[in-house]
């Protein structure tokens, strides 16, 4: 028999207060995958695309890497490292990217922890749910996007998710820009990726694209919302996720990865 899902209560909603991201909060207590479903079934109501990304604590922005730092020189700092990412990864990677494929060489500098303009998203609300219960001694928070609500504010004409082969010009000009921040420069966008990892694929992952305007918030995307994920129902959920085949191995393709699981699952501890 299915159970009521309930409400946060007012001191468990105040713990999300320092989430610096404006947009609609679902206060919804959730301790169970079958919670978890039953919400975004109901918040998300009309057809399209929905992008998903977890946040295993509450206090980090929907801000891509490279455009966190609060100084403009720390910023070109960070945008400028891909050029000497390539020169060391032409000789380190089996089949490195044509020098003309620029999306392609940034997704796998992200890949390998560079900062980027990029912000990694995923089409799967169950891999979202796993990042956001990462850790068990703070509190998650898991964002849904319309990515084509978001296209809207830049393309209002035809919004749709922009291709790398189709909008490759586009694609190039956001990636091409400064450091420079304008709250009224070029709005975040949502792009299909360019199948370069078998991470990106198991992850089902996306991305949006920031220009100008770094942060993405829900005042000017109405369909952004957040799901709070308390630390105390994180291990519940982790155990379900792994019913349905959803961890670390699973996602992951690396072989570190498999033997943290097979760590994990024996009940030894984590030493890094």
């Amino acid at each position: 028999m299915a159970t009521e899902i309930e409400n946060l209560s007012k001191s468990e909603l105040a713990r999300f207060e320092k989430c610096p991201v404006r947009c609609r909060r679902l206060p919804i207590r959730v301790q169970s995958l079958a919670d978890y479903f039953s919400v975004f079934s109901s918040v998300i109501k009309k057809e399209g695309p929905f992008w998903f990304r977890g946040h295993r604590e509450v206090n980090c922005t929907l801000t891509p890497s490279a455009l966190r730092y609060k100084k403009r020189s720390d910023r070109e700092k960070a945008l400028a490292l891909l050029a000497d990412f390539k020169r060391v990864a032409e000789i380190k990677l089996p089949r490195p990217p044509h020098p003309e494929q620029e999306l392609m060489w940034i997704q796998v500098a992200r890949h390998y922890g560079l900062p980027t303009r990029l912000l990694d998203w995923t089409e799967s609300a169950t891999i979202a749910l796993f990042f956001a219960c990462e850790r068990t001694d703070c509190d998650g928070v898991v964002f849904v996007l319309n990515p084509i609500d978001l296209n809207r504010l830049s393309y209002p004409r035809k919004p749709r998710i922009l291709d790398p082969n189709l909008d490759g010009e586009e694609i190039n000009r956001y990636l091409h820009l400064g450091a420079g921040y304008s709250p009224a420069g070029r709005n975040p966008i949502a792009i299909n990726p360019v199948w370069s990892s078998e991470r990106l694929m198991l992850q089902k992952g996306v991305f949006t694209v920031h220009g100008s305007r770094f942060d993405l918030d829900g005042d000017a995307v109405p369909s952004l919302v957040a799901l709070p994920i308390l630390r105390e129902n994180k291990s519940t959920l982790r155990s379900e996720l792994e019913r349905i085949g959803v961890d670390e191995m699973t996602i992951f393709p690396e072989l570190e990865h498999s033997c943290r699981h097979m760590k994990r699952k024996a009940g030894l501890e984590i030493k890094e």
